[in-house]
């Protein structure tokens, strides 16, 4: 089954292992046959992200920064899922949820590398501007 198998990411760059991941099982609103009361087909995953040492410290801040609403006060990632009506594929879909959380983190954002306002810009829009001046200027009552 999934539960038993570590999440490899980044080209195996990062692996978080199984034993960092508790799972819980609940019941599940919506669809569910005949057995919808008595199946826990809901899986949510628990991630302790400020504890794990698999994470590098970048990927770590990263993911802090990017999932914060959704941690716990112990600074645990909750993921959860109930779009199938069996356990085993709402795992699967934990996982694939997490991973992407942290494939995401895994990427360092752009630097952005400020560009200086080119000269003919400039130019251009104090012409505009002399031009609306002046021309408001001839809207006003003439001097005496």
């Amino acid at each position: 089954m999934a539960r038993d198998k570590h999440i490899r990411l980044g080209d195996g760059a990062v692996v978080i292992p199984a034993e960092e991941l508790s799972w819980q099982f609940v019941r599940s609103s919506g669809p569910g046959g005949q057995h919808v009361n008595r199946t826990s087909s809901k899986a949510v995953v628990r991630f302790d992200v400020r504890g794990s040492p698999s994470l590098p410290e970048a990927v770590r801040r990263r993911l802090l920064a990017a999932v914060a609403p959704r941690l716990t006060q112990e600074g645990h990632l909750l993921v959860t899922s109930q779009r199938f009506r069996d356990q085993a594929r709402n795992v699967d879909d934990c996982l694939a949820k997490l991973s992407a959380l942290v494939e995401r983190a895994l990427r360092p954002p752009k630097v952005r590398r400020p560009t200086k306002v080119p000269r003919s810009v400039v130019a251009r829009r104090l012409e505009v501007k002399r031009r609306r001046s002046s021309t408001k200027a001839l809207r006003r009552r003439p001097a005496e």
